[in-house]
């Protein structure tokens, strides 16, 4: 998987962020910030901050850490110099294509490796050390520090550039946090509060297959005690139990949310409609 990953974020560096000068984030996003200021070839900046970036992340982060990462430290300088010699078409694409493909593919290699609780062991590893110590997501660490680095972009490549660099941050963003929760069942969190709780509740046990959760609430404006349901469905099954709410009790009242990822009991089996 790291090796996997790796590979598709060097892809991603090669294909779309150095050729067209992409201020992304990460190692590749600081080397090409640099390169003008201070005339170093950006595979060179690359290499010294990958090996920098990687002590340090052994010292904060551990034994098993700099295992995993130790593997993806030295594929991806091999992976670029593979790339490189490859000599890649290139792409008569414009930059902002560029910055929003180059993101998703760099996210979809970066969330690989994190599933694996390794690194890519470039700029990813301030956000893991921060996230020990935090328990802030990884996907906002990786857009917060990614974003900073763009931002200094700014007085080599100017505003624009800027601005096409955060496309690229942000779907790289939004692609790890996809990659991170693929697999979990996604399904609908439902709190109902209704004078037909009992119908709904015995509906949704004998005709759906899903369990509910009482929970005793109280009128803000009222002050009057009664009882709430709480409800988890898959996606599929949500239309039919919205439609059956409203069947039994015109006034129910629902509030509705995404969960993203759903693990457990009831949860651990395939649905079947």
């Amino acid at each position: 998987m790291v090796a996997i990953g790796t590979f598709i974020l060097a892809l991603s560096v090669e294909w779309f962020i150095l050729p067209f000068n992409i201020l992304s984030g990460g190692v590749a996003g600081i080397a090409v910030s640099l390169e003008p200021l201070l005339g170093i070839d950006a595979n060179i900046t690359i290499n010294v901050l990958i090996v920098s970036l990687f002590l340090l992340g052994t010292a904060f982060l551990g034994k098993d850490f700099a295992v995993k990462t130790f593997l993806s430290t030295l594929f991806y300088p091999l992976f670029l110099y593979l790339l490189q010699k490859l000599e890649l078409p290139t792409l008569a694409i414009d930059p902002l294509l560029a910055s929003l493909y180059g993101g998703i593919v760099a996210g979809l290699g970066i969330g690989l490796v994190f599933r694996v609780d390794a690194s890519t062991g470039g700029m990813d590893i301030p956000p893991m050390i921060i996230h020990k110590y935090t328990g802030i997501p990884l996907s906002k660490l990786v857009f917060i520090v990614d974003a900073i680095t763009v931002i200094l972009g700014a007085f080599a490549y100017g505003i624009e550039a800027v601005l096409i660099g955060f496309i690229a941050v942000w779907t790289c963003s939004f692609m790890i946090n996809k990659v991170l929760v693929y697999g979990g069942e996604s399904a609908k969190s439902v709190y109902v509060i209704s004078e037909k709780r009992k119908e709904i509740s015995d509906y949704i046990h004998h005709h759906m297959e899903r369990g509910s959760t009482i929970l005793e609430a109280k009128g803000g404006f009222t002050g009057d005690k009664r009882e709430m349901l709480l409800v988890v469905v898959t996606q599929k099954q949500y239309p039919e139990f919205v439609k059956v709410v409203k069947n039994l009790d015109e006034k129910a009242f629902l509030i509705v949310q995404d969960a993203t990822e759903v693990h457990g009991e009831g949860f651990s089996f395939e649905y079947k409609v």
